[in-house]
């Protein structure tokens, strides 16, 4: 052998090649991978188990409608929650969920409340009125017929939350004009840009009070 030769073979045998090291780590990469999905699913539903199990509880009354409701609940549950999952009150409708947008408005002991933001376990013995609330049967509340007298209203998806306010707005006094009744509902956003109607039918449910 010459030394020409000898220089240009390898000298080191158990040297990886860079296509056996590529190779390698797919296959290992691939069975952790595995691993994980296999026994991802089955941990992940253990441990929210365990949580659901943990988190802490409590037992409230409240009246919602006129209908009184002893619950045991979640303390993390809002009102919204509360009303819809249940109750199954899902006329109160779920927008932003953090407080922006109104369209879960509820009164709550005669005051308008965003429901997303308000804890359910905060509400013992308080008495709560939903849009199922307002209406006497067939005959719908004053702002109820107004929004339809005075079609206040496009997609629907915030009506609920605008006639909610709205009934805050005239027992709180606060419709002396239509400047104040829009700043007292500018909480609630109507993507549809209704917003002049809304305030013509609070003004109608206003003067018919």
């Amino acid at each position: 052998m010459t030394n020409e030769t000898a220089a240009t073979e390898p000298t080191d045998q158990a040297a990886p090649t860079r296509r056996t090291f590529i190779a390698t780590t797919s296959a290992v990469g691939g069975v952790v991978a595995a691993g994980g999905l296999l026994a991802g699913p089955s941990m992940l539903g253990a441990e929210e188990a365990a949580a659901a199990e943990s988190a802490p509880s409590t037992s409230i009354t409240l009246t919602v409608n006129g209908r009184r409701h002893d619950v045991t609940v979640d303390n993390r549950t809002s009102l919204l929650d509360l009303l819809r999952e249940h109750l199954g009150l899902t006329g109160s409708k779920k927008g932003c969920n953090a407080g922006a947008c109104g369209a879960c408005t509820v009164l709550v002991d005669e005051h308008r409340v965003n429901s997303c933001l308000t804890l359910a376990i905060r509400l013992d013995g308080s008495q709560v009125t939903t849009i199922e609330g307002l209406a006497d049967g067939d005959d719908l509340h004053p702002l109820q017929q107004a929004f339809i007298d005075q079609d206040a209203f496009q997609c629907g998806y915030c009506t609920p939350g605008q006639i909610m306010s709205g009934v805050g707005c005239i027992q709180e006094g606060r419709t002396g004009s239509p400047a104040e009744i829009r700043e007292s509902m500018s909480g609630n956003i109507c993507r549809c840009g209704c917003y002049v109607k809304i305030v013509r039918a609070v003004e109608q449910a206003t003067s018919r009070k």
